[in-house]
């Protein structure tokens, strides 16, 4: 059940790449968080571009966006859900995802900063109640959590 904000400068992905940028996110969370298949455990996977103003937007202290697209990537995840095997494989599946929607043209460099944030078990509220990692797993169907029984 992961909350996915990725930021990147106004523009870097028009609208048809914006598009495939939350769908191929979303299935790269699905995947990697092994979410179960039903539509309403797949829904709880929420995913957000939002589009900061390149102005506003320094790496090193300069403005690159002529020469790289900057893209940070925030996953909100439950705690107990990642090991370090899933974490390194969704660092690498979310920086794919990215990439295969950058416009085919655009040859400028793809530099993303994705950081996974575990909720501590019992401090994320969904619908007004505090779920615990027993409730994301039977609602989120994790294939891996369920395995263990």
């Amino acid at each position: 059940m992961p909350n996915i904000l990725i930021k990147v400068p106004t523009g870097a992905f028009p609208e048809p790449q914006r598009e495939r940028l939350l769908a191929a996110v979303s299935e790269a969370a699905i995947a990697c968080e092994r979410i179960g298949p039903d539509p309403r455990q797949r829904s709880l996977c929420w995913v957000l571009v939002e589009e900061v103003r390149a102005a506003d937007w320094l790496c090193g202290g300069g403005n690159l966006h002529a020469q790289a697209i900057p893209c940070i990537v925030t996953v909100k995840v439950p705690a107990g859900v990642l090991d370090e095997p899933l974490r390194r494989d969704y660092v690498q599946a979310l920086h794919q995802a990215i990439a295969q929607c950058v416009e085919p043209q655009d040859e400028r460099l793809l530099m993303t900063s994705i950081q996974l944030e575990e909720v501590a078990d019992g401090t994320w509220g969904a619908n007004g109640s505090l779920w615990h990692l027993a409730d994301f797993t039977r609602a989120a169907g994790y294939g891996h959590l369920l395995a263990r029984g």
